[in-house]
């Protein structure tokens, strides 16, 4: 009934929990994007069947595992490589998910943010939904409106899970994710929503604010203090000082271009 896909490269620090939590009656697809450590040999060691695809985002990585991996179970559970599903999450889908043939087909699963191992109760702004569990012959993937983020087409039969994953997003690596969120804030720059897309309510209010700078201050006071991440100490002032300065990137590169022009 169901395929594990988990898109991958050099996440050899990751995969192993990642895949220790999976049920080892699923097949799971590898989807790598050029790996170059241990991350196909530790799939290998798993039995895991795997792909190789350049890199183009999120949306193009999950429709090449839809349609060109081999896939012929009806289900498909996309899992990124620093996330964990817990146990309840496979009960629920073998007694009630995989009987909804006719009525959802993507099930947007809520995500749990560990920063450092910490588990982030506030900071985030919860519930955070993600278009995760997907039928395979119904489902496709556009990119959102951020240009680096995924989307379902809005054909899609929406259902939202009460049982969240955990989202292990960040071990300490602040500059590779500054660099990282360099190239991500780029393609920000200007919010264009796809047509035909599922957008989020956060989304949504995105594109709706625009790029004045009024976001940045407002990125942390809606992290730090409106969703209370001063409750979760040090780590919630890291996580808000993080994504303040991605806003604060986004600003400057969109206010160099408009200078550019």
């Amino acid at each position: 009934m169901l395929t594990i896909v988990i898109l991958t490269k050099n996440e050899q620090a990751n995969l192993p929990d990642c895949l220790a939590a999976i049920p080892e009656r699923y097949p799971i697809v590898i989807v790598d994007s050029g790996s170059t450590d241990d991350t196909i040999a530790i799939a290998v060691s798993r039995d895991c069947r795997i792909y190789t695809n350049p890199w183009l985002g999120f949306a193009e990585q999950r429709n090449f595992a839809i349609r060109q991996c081999d896939i012929n179970t009806p289900w498909i559970l996309f899992v990124d490589a620093d996330e964990i599903y817990p146990q309840a999450f496979y009960d629920w889908f073998e007694s009630e998910m995989a009987a909804a043939t006719n009525t959802i087909d993507v099930l947007m699963v809520p995500s749990i943010l560990y920063l450092r191992g910490k588990r982030l109760n506030h900071a985030p702004g919860y519930p955070i939904y993600h278009p995760r569990l997907v039928r395979r012959a119904t489902t496709r993937f556009v990119r959102n409106h951020t240009g680096h983020g995924e989307a379902v087409i809005n054909t899609c039969r929406i259902g939202y899970s009460a049982i969240p994953y955990e989202h292990y997003f960040y071990h300490g690596e602040i500059i590779e994710w500054m660099h990282k969120h360099v190239d991500k804030a780029a393609q920000e720059v200007q919010l264009q929503p796809t047509t035909g897309a599922v957008m989020t309510a956060r989304g949504r209010l995105s594109v709706l604010l625009g790029r004045s700078w009024l976001r940045v201050i407002a990125r942390f006071l809606y992290h730090f203090v409106f969703r209370g991440g001063f409750l979760d100490g040090v780590a919630g002032l890291e996580f808000a000082l993080m994504f303040t300065w991605y806003e604060a990137t986004i600003y400057l590169q969109a206010k160099a271009g408009i200078q550019a022009r």
